[in-house]
């Protein structure tokens, strides 16, 4: 198995809140429970040139039930033909990103904006309010030992394109360093994954999300 993997997804289910993750030969089954829309989701634990079509096909193949979700860390050019019918899959591609986390204060907001961080339940957010007291970003973070999962990074539209994303990333990078970690992981979408290749983290590999919806036409 992939470390980085193992790390994201031993991360994101402290981040979500979801089961612990059960070992399958091939990877990961994660029972998540937050409605009709995710019930459980399928991690592969290899990338890249090391997914096992045979595997990807064969635990596709045994899903009958809507809301299943599968995570396979290659490029959905790739995936895509190992899936049967009624398969939906994300046209664009994730990322399967890494950093180590940079020991610097997180800086403050711009005039009129506050932040607030809190922990709970193992997991560290922030929010930066706007001015008008709307929420302008927000994001969440997982400390898992030596890595910390990165999670639901947003900036509110209004809000962009003022470094409120990347403030972010410093307050809760900054948070898990203090409690251990060393590495942070996350999973990033192709909008993401600028804003943090900015802050210097690298793409390890691609990322395919796919949903059974029972649709025949997929």
């Amino acid at each position: 198995m992939d470390g980085f993997v193992q790390a994201w997804v031993d991360g994101w289910v402290v981040s979500r809140g979801a089961a612990p993750p059960v070992a399958e030969p091939w990877g990961w089954t994660v029972d998540v429970g937050t409605g009709v829309q995710h019930v459980s989701r399928h991690v592969f634990g290899s990338t890249d040139s090391a997914v096992s079509e045979p595997a990807v096909r064969k635990v596709a193949g045994a899903v009958t039930g809507t809301g299943v979700w599968l995570k396979v860390f290659a490029e959905p050019a790739a995936v895509g033909p190992w899936l049967g019918f009624g398969w939906w899959i994300d046209p664009e591609p994730g990322f399967l990103m890494t950093a180590a986390l940079p020991d610097v204060a997180p800086g403050s907001a711009p005039d009129g904006y506050r932040t607030r961080t809190w922990s709970r339940g193992g997991v560290t957010r922030t929010m930066i309010v706007a001015p008008d007291g709307s929420l302008a970003a927000r994001g969440q973070i997982a400390p898992t030992g030596g890595t910390a999962v990165v999670d639901r990074i947003e900036t509110s539209p209004g809000h962009r394109r003022r470094g409120l994303g990347a403030l972010v990333m410093r307050i809760l990078q900054h948070a898990a360093l203090t409690q251990g970690a060393r590495t942070g992981v996350l999973g990033a979408t192709p909008q993401g994954r600028a804003l943090y290749e900015s802050l210097g983290w690298r793409v390890e590999s691609s990322l395919t999300s796919a949903k059974f919806t029972g649709d025949a036409r997929g």
